[in-house]
Order: structure tokens, then sequence, then C-alpha cells
């Protein structure tokens, strides 16, 4: 209320003297000081508590970062020996059974080469005992011929001539 009774009403709040506290010239060497404490506080509480258990972290993680790595090292050259030995297996087994291979299809040529043998020597048996059929055959029947003719021989002079041949003399006409 003012003088005259009437009221007003206002936001603002009453000037103080000297301003915001940090920006007053006049307090700036105790903000100093207080400032360098703790900033030494903070810097030595880092230094001493912080700061180890930072490095000690930080030491423990790059020995288990290396130990992972030297171990992931480690199973790369496992792993590369076990493929080594695999592949090495590998074309031993490839050379056997390429011998095996062989040897089997070198029996077999063998048992082929014999059994051809065998085939040819009783083709050539059964050839000789057919030519031996055929020429017992081929005789049997040179001689039927020759007595048939030395036979029609005497019959043909016995009705042409009515005289009788011995079978001497119709074989020794015949040429036989």
């Amino acid at each position: 209320m003012d003088e005259h009774g009437t009221t007003t009403a206002t936001t603002e709040v009453p000037k103080k003297e000297g301003g915001f506290p940090p920006f007053d010239t006049t307090t700036f060497p105790s903000q100093f000081f207080w400032l360098a404490i703790t900033f030494v506080f903070l810097f030595t509480v880092l230094w001493r508590v912080a700061g180890p258990r930072i490095n000690g972290a930080i030491t423990n993680r790059r020995g288990v970062i290396n130990g992972a790595i030297a171990e992931a090292g480690k199973a790369r050259a496992d792993a590369e020996a076990a493929q080594a030995a695999y592949e090495q297996a590998l074309a031993g087994a490839r050379s056997r059974a390429n011998a095996l291979a062989e040897d089997t299809r070198q029996k077999l040529n063998a048992e082929i080469a014999k059994a051809k043998a065998e085939a040819d020597a009783k083709a050539h048996d059964a050839m000789q005992a057919a030519d031996a059929r055929i020429a017992g055959t081929r005789e049997a029947a040179k001689t039927a011929v020759t007595a048939a003719a030395r036979d029609a021989a005497i019959a043909i002079v016995e009705r042409l001539t009515g005289d009788k041949v011995s079978a001497e003399d119709a074989a020794k006409a015949l040429g036989n």
C-alpha cells in the first residue's frame, strides 16, 4: 500500500546490492581459494583412489584381451595343423585307394587272361575233336561212297554184260 491507500502488486523482487555472487569481484579471492582446495582434493582422490582402480581395470582388460588373442592364435595353429593332418591323411587314403584299384585291376586282368586262355584251350580242344570227328565222318563217307561206287559198278557191269565182277576188280577199275 502506498501513502494514498492504494495497493499495487508487482512481481519484481526488490533489488539487492552486489548482484550475482559468482560475478561479484569482491568474492573472487575466496572463490579462487575454494576452487584450488576442491581441485587439489579431487585430483588427490582421482590420483590415489580412482586412478589405480582405472589402471587396474585397463591392465586386467588388456591381459584378458592378450590372453584371448594368444588362445585364438593357438587355436588357429591347432586348426591349421589339423587341416594339414587331414589333407595328408586324405592324400594317403587316395594313394592307398589308387594302389588297391591298380592291384585289383591287375588281378582282374590276370584272371581275365587266365579265363581267356582256358576258353581258348577248350575251344582249341573242341575244334580238334570236331576236326577229328569230321575227318572220321569224311573217311567213313569216303569208304561208304567207295563201297557204293564199287557195288554200283559191279551191278552196272553185271546188268550190261551179264558177267559178275569181283569186288577187288571193281575197286581196281575205280582207281582205289
